[in-house]
């Protein structure tokens, strides 16, 4: 059944999981070919551009809590692409070699999904739709 033709297709909650949801999987399917989920590889990419990045404004970047950030962190402990060092009371978050070595496959995961919802919606009504659930969000 299309969105459209659902019932509650007029209500704000159902349509914007709906959309998340299909948006999620079209990320997941790009972003395994490295093996990551869309959260962690854009964890990674954040810590890629600025090494050394607090747990804290990594949340704050990525609009999740602490504790799931730091539940992120963990598993990309465990796959040996970043490393967690503490200074006194702050740590703070590098890329290992082997983080930096996927840098160019993400980029092409980055690609490769803006590619494919682009080619459904369109470059432009792309850039707008992302515009304005931005806007929205903000708001909310």
């Amino acid at each position: 059944m299309k969105t459209t033709e659902s019932r509650f297709s007029k209500c704000m909650y159902f349509s914007s999981g709906a959309l998340a949801r299909k948006i999620e999987k079209l990320a997941i399917e790009s972003w395994k070919k490295i093996d990551l989920s869309p959260s962690h590889a854009y964890l990674l990419l954040m810590v890629l551009e600025d090494p050394g990045m607090q747990p804290g404004a990594l949340a704050d970047e990525l609009q999740l809590s602490p504790s799931t950030i730091t539940r992120l962190i963990e598993k990309l402990e465990e796959k040996k692409l970043v490393i967690r060092t503490t200074e006194g009371k702050l740590t703070n978050v590098y890329p290992t070699p082997r983080g930096k070595e996927l840098l160019p496959q993400m980029k092409q995961c980055l690609a490769e999904f803006n590619e494919r919802f682009g080619s459904v919606l369109g470059k432009e009504e792309s850039t707008k739709l992302i515009h304005n659930i931005n806007r929205i969000t903000d708001k909310l």
